[in-house]
């Protein structure tokens, strides 16, 4: 183990092996493996953003095990907001001093193409100056698949029409066995990272997430990582990588055994590790709650998203994120916890220090 951990030290790549191992590691050497990391790359910052969540339809064609948003199985209420709806939310998260907007939907197959880009399209002549972040890699697929389109085309569209960089979302898991198993008929792991090659091809950035603390293994999580850290050698366009925390309430996964906070802080001391290249590790509050968010500023993590405002489909399973939170307490939070908030735009860009 001592000859891993001077790996880490004199910041070698990990190999699949070498990660498994690291989570033997007591929490308190990990967590300072990867602390010295992020130190190195940020100092004290924290980062987040001023963003709002927009989630214009829970109708869905996929059906997800682990999911409680999608209206087509326990949640009666189906809803499709019109265009005009999602620009006045955009409008009004603007105005609030909101500088992103991110737009993530189920896949409903009622709608057309002319709902989705319509909608893009209008909120950048409306807001010329908001960021869109919108179409996770399982949306592309699905309107790709639905129109008979390729991803090129679905992709171009979306620049047409006014997205400047895409979520991680509907990566959940890559093992393909255990991805049969909670989404099957979603996006496939090998296209997930195939749309984003594509995206980053075109001089887009996005983000990349991992579903875990389900049916995965540790090692599923090591293999999803090292996928992720081979495409990030070859387009450099990964702002971030999200390790996103398994909801357990409202969905049909029926998991009996949930992660402690050990093994989530862990996961992310790992991720900082493993992926050398890839830039900002964010603890999503929303998943994680805002306490663990913020400790695991400690260990390895740079960010924590942002004051989100409201949102849906975490909260749907059980998250206390349904309505985001305010921008004196998300820095008061952050503060008091030792570190200094550090307001950035979508690219990373330092906006204010607080």
């Amino acid at each position: 183990m001592q000859d891993i951990i001077k790996r880490v030290e004199n910041k070698d790549e990990i190999t699949a092996s070498e990660a498994i191992k690291l989570y033997d590691l007591d929490l308190i050497t990990l967590g300072k493996l990867a602390d010295n990391i992020r130190k190195e790359m940020y100092g004290n910052k924290s980062f987040f953003n001023i963003n709002r969540h927009i989630n214009p339809t829970n109708v869905c064609k996929d059906i997800c095990l682990f999911c409680a948003y999608s209206a087509t199985r326990k949640n009666p209420n189906q809803y499709t907001l019109s265009i005009d709806d999602i620009v006045s939310i955009a409008k009004d998260a603007h105005s609030k001093g909101a500088k992103e907007v991110h737009i993530v939907s189920a896949h409903n197959p009622n709608v057309g193409l002319d709902w989705y880009f319509g909608a893009f399209k209008t909120i950048r002549e409306a807001l010329p100056d908001i960021h869109i972040k919108a179409l996770t890699a399982a949306e592309i697929n699905f309107l790709a698949t639905e129109y008979n389109k390729s991803y090129d085309e679905i992709i171009d569209l979306m620049i047409k029409n006014g997205v400047n960089s895409m979520p991680g979302g509907g990566a959940e898991i890559f093992a393909e066995d255990v991805r049969d198993k909670i989404c099957k008929g979603k996006v496939s792991s090998k296209n997930w990272i195939e749309i984003h090659r594509l995206w980053h091809n075109r001089g887009k950035k996005s983000n990349a997430t991992m579903l875990f603390g389900h049916i995965e293994s540790r090692q599923d999580r090591i293999d999803h990582m090292i996928r992720l850290r081979e495409l990030q050698k070859e387009t450099g366009g990964f702002n971030a990588f999200i390790p996103l925390v398994y909801q357990r309430e409202n969905n049909y996964l029926n998991v009996k055994n949930f992660l402690t906070a050990q093994e989530i802080l862990k996961t992310y001391a790992i991720a900082r590790i493993l992926l050398h290249n890839i830039p900002h590790i964010k603890a999503y509050w929303a998943t994680s709650t805002i306490n663990l968010a913020l400790l695991a500023q400690e260990f390895g993590c740079d960010d924590l998203d942002g004051t989100i405002q409201k949102e849906s489909i975490q909260s749907a399973a059980g998250a206390k994120s349904a309505n985001g939170l305010e921008l004196e307490e998300f820095v008061n939070l952050i503060k008091n916890s030792g570190f200094i908030p550090v307001e950035r735009d979508s690219l990373y860009n330092e906006l204010k220090v607080y």
